[in-house]
């Protein structure tokens, strides 16, 4: 009565061997974390808990089905590959694990799956980067499935004699409670989830006890579902307390919020009153602190360091996330993170959603955004276009590049090119936004050779890329200098996220740590140690440029007097969210408790603190402001309210008078 369903249990217990094997691998990879977390035990144990729930999913429906229809030999080969494709992908899965941790501290999540949609840039870095594993992970995964293939020899041959179907139908209908129950793997009101299994401070121990199938379903579950909210993961606020706490940390006063539909929209009054400036935004690729001689880390930098002491310079500037995408809605839209996916991707934000684009298209700039890549790369050109942006620059703009790689032209070009189209819009007397995105600081960092004094042997290393990156800011900023449109420009450097950001924190704060610097020829040089977001930058930007219509970014002007308060940051980090506050850091986990900690400058690590229920309820309305606004469409521009200088002069609000007499900038 059983032989069908006989094999299904052989693979069971290889699946249990092989998730167990690769597990064992990784924690003695990661001994120290382990043992200094106490994670022997909850990783092996909590581990076949994990693993023995994904083969209950998986498995328990095939047995179910092959003990209904052993006879039939179409459901016997239907039952054979899943069964024989099941542990090879396993497999595959588990043999590319210490690679993604190498890069991420993770386990394969949802940015593999997104990594997944683009073929061709990945096979590229691959193929360039890691041609080993390339080759060898699918191998050895066609290998297993040749071998599990002769391992279903039995299901695939029909019987001749089976028991009763309604024997078969009780066995079968036991089956499916039994894998329901080992899935679920709980009789509490949550099935099991990452969060039910992680137990220590140190975030790569936490994905231990998971496999990597478990983590990439997961991940595509929350995917399809355009992912949990920040409500789901860290729990509910009144809605009015959000708003109230999101408007006090933005430091505008009550009456600067104009809309009742709108809850952040605001005026402020700019810092700049003469002709509104030019402004360019140039968005380094995975160019972290340590790669900034001034902020402390390797000596990579030496142009940066150099336009640094006649810039404003931010020494504790903060990413938000550790996707470009993540940096894209911070700096250009001034978003805060939330443990979806980032709105350069959400449906909801694919028109009418803020970018400062928006605000200067209406005020008649040419607002373009440089790239050398292919922009459909995470919908970045859907996004943009349909949010204020009126061109995209992209690859195949560039005829004749002096050097292209896997993921576009090389930064020179891509400088190069954003310098001739400044040059060309000032001298027709046309106002410009251009938003320049680099790319050469990416794995496999390909780049031109003769650029630099290379670093390190061999030449494409993490190192030698972000020195090239480096080198091709200071020769832009030497075109600039020298151009005509440096006196009617604010320039802003800012990173999108580091490189590599894990650690044994929940949070690792110095992952973010990030380098930023404001330009131009009326910024007055100044090495600025207050904590800052990136998304204080759009509100800045506007204010140094003259721009005083109202916006829903909920940043802080950091060019105003500073308030006494002391500086703050918002970090997403997969599922958790900090929120630092002076060096006081709260981090909220999916269904867990918030945390507290001193974040130590000097050991870059969390110091487990007490609770302070006030910053620990600002920090919770903080982490859910971003699903919120998404979800209720609050992150935009009244229709009717993108007043032009004329109409803005007779408005009643705070700045209404500043505007009035703006003029476009100087030919």
């Amino acid at each position: 009565m059983f032989a069908a369903a006989r094999p299904v249990l052989g693979f069971f217990l290889a699946g249990l061997v092989l998730l167990g094997l690769s597990r064992l691998g990784l924690a003695l990879w990661h001994f120290d974390a382990v043992t200094q977390a106490g994670g022997w035990a909850p990783v092996l144990l909590q581990g076949l808990r994990v693993d023995v729930a994904t083969l209950c999913l998986l498995y328990g429906p095939v047995a179910a089905a092959l003990l209904l229809a052993p006879s039939q030999r179409i459901a016997g080969i239907v039952g054979a590959l899943w069964l024989a494709t099941s542990i090879a992908v396993m497999a595959i899965l588990e043999l590319a694990t210490p690679g993604f941790m190498a890069e991420y501290g993770l386990r394969p999540n949802r940015l593999f799956l997104e990594y997944l949609i683009y073929p061709r840039e990945v096979f590229s870095t691959l193929w360039t980067g890691r041609p080993l594993q390339l080759l060898l992970v699918p191998a050895a995964a066609a290998g297993i499935f040749a071998l599990a293939w002769r391992g279903t020899r039995a299901v695939r041959q029909p019987r001749v004699t089976v028991a009763p179907l309604w024997q078969r139908a009780t066995v079968a209908l036991l089956v499916v409670l039994v894998a329901a129950l080992g899935a679920r793997s709980t009789l509490g009101h949550r099935p099991l989830n990452p969060a039910m299994v992680a137990f220590s401070a140190d975030p790569r121990v936490n994905q231990l006890p998971l496999n990597s199938f478990y983590s990439l379903a997961h991940a595509a579950r929350q995917w399809l579902k355009q992912e949990d909210s920040a409500m789901d993961l860290y729990g509910p606020l009144p809605e009015a307390e959000v708003i109230a706490n999101v408007r006090k940390a933005s430091g505008l006063p009550n009456d600067a919020f104009i809309s009742p539909s709108i809850p952040t929209l605001a005026v402020r009054s700019p810092t700049h009153t003469g002709r509104p400036l030019n402004v360019v935004i140039v968005l380094e690729e995975s160019l972290g602190a340590q790669f900034v001689g001034h902020l402390g880390g390797l000596p990579l930098s030496p142009n940066i360091d150099r336009l640094s002491r006649d810039a404003w310079t931010f020494t504790r500037m903060y990413a938000t996330g550790t996707r470009s995408v993540r940096g894209i809605e911070a700096v250009v839209a001034g978003f805060s993170p939330t443990p979806a996916q980032a709105v350069v991707k959400q449906p909801k934000s694919q028109q009418n959603f803020y970018t400062l684009a928006q605000t200067l298209k209406a005020r008649g700039y040419d607002t373009t955004f440089y790239y050398g890549g292919e922009s459909h790369f995470d919908n970045m050109r859907g996004f943009l276009l349909g949010n204020g942006f009126q061109r995209v620059i992209e690859q195949r703009d560039y005829p004749d590049p002096t050097f292209a790689g896997s993921w576009g032209v090389s930064d020179e070009d891509l400088l190069n090119r954003a310098h001739e189209e400044f040059a060309r819009l000032h001298a027709a007397g046309k106002p410009f936004f251009g938003f320049v995105f680099s790319s050469s600081n990416h794995d496999p960092f390909e780049f031109p050779e003769g650029r630099i004094e290379l670093y390190e042997e061999p030449m494409q290393t993490r190192n030698n890329a972000a020195k090239y990156a480096d080198f091709a800011v200071g020769q832009f900023f030497r075109q600039a200098m020298a151009s005509d449109y440096w006196n009617d420009t604010v320039f802003l450097v800012v990173a999108d996220h580091d490189s590599r950001v894990f650690g044994q924190d929940l949070v690792p704060i110095d992952g973010f740590h990030i380098p930023a610097m404001i330009l131009g020829a009326g910024i007055v040089p100044r090495r600025d140690t207050r904590i800052a977001s990136q998304i204080d930058l759009g509100p800045t930007l506007l204010s140094l440029i003259g721009i005083s219509e109202p916006t829903p970014m909920n940043g802080i002007d950091l060019s105003k007097p500073e308030s006494g308060r002391p500086g703050r940051a918002l970090m997403q980090y997969a599922g958790n969210f900090a929120w630092m506050q002076g060096e006081d850091v709260v981090v909220l986990q999916p269904q867990k408790p918030p945390r507290q900690f001193r974040y130590d400058r000097d050991s870059k690590r969390l110091i487990p603190g007490v609770l302070e229920p006030g910053l620990v309820r600002s920090a919770h309305a903080q982490a859910l402001w971003g699903s919120m606004a998404y979800d209720k469409q609050w992150y935009r521009l009244e229709p009717g309210r993108q007043p032009g200088p004329k109409q803005r002069a007779s408005q009643s609000s705070p700045t209404a008078g500043v505007a009035a007499s703006v003029t476009p900038p100087r030919s």
